[in-house]
């Protein structure tokens, strides 16, 4: 059985999609692209530009940014207009006319890729995602599980704590994704902050893994990284049963950019932990430097093989999105058909055997 622990479905993204307001969407949105793996261009000429004027230096949060009149276009473009010159991040591929993926489209994406089984992250550039992550699974159970999501930041509140049992018990979703974005509300706590306890003892009662995405915020920096990891291992540390995957894997920009990971001891030490796994996805955040396969990646794979083994790792593409880099099955077959390291028994885990035990999928 091939796995594919991250992937989306999503409604039209000219809508608020769960949201308040299609402003609110179109402010997490932006903030998503301050600071993407995707491309952006001007129109006028089709330069490739840095999209600095999305945001003001030195403030990384909703408040930092700019008024650039942020939209979402068609061909996977994200638009603005910055000093009477239009703009657009290339985030999702090309060919998709309209930013929209629902439930059918990846189920087809799926047969002709070769994958059984999709678990379906969220996030708040993809909408307020419980019910329809909840649709798609209900719709095509043997295709989907999904993810939930909260507002991390005010995960204190009692409304917030409300939307986490909804999304357990009368949703039935069937894992935690925890963005670690913090930009909407600032900086002032962080995950293991004591006012989050009665959070965390709530994802362990309900038996859920957590997807965590870990960011660089607030800085962007190797050393706000290592703050977050080691707050992270704290939160792990008190949680011993509740199992975390390490959404994107270890940060190449931060420990690989020699072509081998080069981790600090208390990097190794939170990386080690018997509850973190970590998921082999590069093409996503690399495809737009490296060539298929990705020899690069292939060797960054057999590291985190041989420090971690292959039951920690579990192998994810980000689709629709890395479309805008490779094929569905490009971001499989680089692992699949090039790791060549990885014998027949930790390809099977690590494409399929590693997610589907974590998820709860019956054999």
């Amino acid at each position: 059985m091939i796995v594919d622990c991250h992937a989306h479905v999503f409604q039209n993204w000219k809508d608020a999609c769960g949201h308040p307001s299609i402003e609110i969407h179109l402010k997490y949105l932006q903030k998503v692209v301050t600071r993407p793996a995707a491309k952006t261009f001007r129109v006028r000429d089709g330069a490739e530009v840095q999209p600095e004027m999305l945001f003001r230096p030195g403030d990384n949060t909703w408040g930092g940014l700019t008024d650039v009149a942020f939209r979402v276009g068609r061909y996977g473009q994200l638009q603005f207009t910055f000093e009477g010159d239009d703009y657009f991040v290339q985030y999702m591929p090309v060919g998709m006319q309209e930013i929209e993926a629902p439930p059918e489209f990846m189920v087809a994406q799926m047969i002709y890729a070769g994958i059984d089984h999709c678990i379906l992250q969220t996030g708040g550039g993809y909408g307020a995602m419980n019910d329809y992550n909840a649709f798609a699974q209900n719709q095509h159970p043997v295709r989907f599980s999904g993810l939930l999501q909260i507002e991390e930041p005010l995960a204190d509140r009692e409304e917030v704590l409300a939307e986490f049992d909804r999304a357990v018990h009368r949703l039935g979703l069937k894992g935690l994704y925890y963005a670690h974005d913090f930009s909407r509300y600032g900086y002032a706590r962080n995950l293991d902050h004591v006012d989050f306890g009665p959070f965390w003892e709530r994802v362990a009662s309900a038996k859920l893994p957590v997807f965590i995405e870990l960011s660089s915020t607030p800085s962007y920096d190797r050393g706000s990284y290592i703050a977050n990891l080691s707050a992270l291992g704290r939160v792990m540390a008190r949680l011993p049963s509740t199992r975390f995957l390490l959404v994107m894997g270890p940060p190449v920009a931060h420990f690989g950019m020699s072509g081998r990971w080069e981790f600090p001891d208390e990097v190794l030490t939170a990386y080690k932990r018997d509850n973190l796994q970590m998921e082999v996805m590069f093409p996503i955040t690399w495809g737009g430097r490296w060539d298929y396969p990705y020899p690069e990646a292939q060797e960054l794979i057999r590291g985190m093989r041989d420090l971690f083994g292959a039951g920690k790792l579990v192998w994810g593409s980000d689709m629709p999105n890395v479309e805008r880099f490779c094929t569905y099955r490009q971001s499989l077959d680089y692992v699949r058909n090039y790791c060549s390291f990885l014998t027949a028994a930790e390809k099977e885990r690590v494409l399929g055997a590693n997610a589907a035990e974590l998820i709860g999928l019956a054999g």
